[in-house]
């Protein structure tokens, strides 16, 4: 990195990928109504590789309490039904022939805290991303300081505008979080 510009550009750019990388984490968990990425993150046995559901069939949401996936190999389809049975969300898929067909039970309270819980971990995983961010953004603030490129005032108003960047970031984490949590605790 050569000025500050790029540091500080690059280091947006990280958080940015770390917010969507959350919220993607975020849509695999079921609040209590059907939707296709509810299955985004599983992923299927096919050909010797893992693949996403979405590369192995279509799926749908025929009505809000049933998602269904058209196996477009029909060698593929106990694949995709292992998956899912396999999965942490708790579905009971029902095969039938090239589809299957999974119905969204209504969460029980003991699963809805269960699965705050592992949104509150999630969010927490993406928060250290952001720390992680912000320590290598102030090791690159540190070099160009050594390298002399930059004074000590330089180097802390630097500072603290890559510590602003990390507490909005930080900000818009628990705020996802919180939405998320009263989207799972909605009954």
């Amino acid at each position: 990195m050569t000025d500050f510009n790029e540091i500080k550009q690059n280091t947006l750019t990280r958080m940015e990928k770390t917010l969507e990388t959350l919220k993607s984490d975020f849509g695999g968990l079921r609040a209590g109504r059907a939707h296709a990425s509810l299955l985004d993150n599983i992923m299927v046995e096919a050909y010797g590789n893992l693949s996403p559901i979405a590369q192995v069939g279509t799926v749908s949401v025929p009505d809000a309490r049933t998602l269904s996936i058209s196996v477009w190999d029909k060698g593929l389809a106990k694949s995709v039904e292992k998956a899912l049975r396999e999965s942490d969300l708790g579905l009971n898929p029902v095969s039938d022939g090239q589809l299957i067909r999974i119905p969204i039970p209504p969460l029980s309270e003991e699963r809805r805290k269960e699965l705050v819980k592992i949104a509150g971990k999630y969010a927490e995983q993406n928060k250290v991303a952001i720390r992680n961010i912000r320590r290598d953004a102030l090791d690159d603030i540190k070099k160009l300081k050594k390298d002399n490129l930059i004074s000590e005032d330089e180097e802390k108003r630097y500072g603290n505008d890559i510590q602003k960047l990390t507490d909005d970031f930080i900000k818009k984490i628990d705020d996802a979080l919180a939405q998320k949590e009263k989207d799972i605790l909605q009954v």
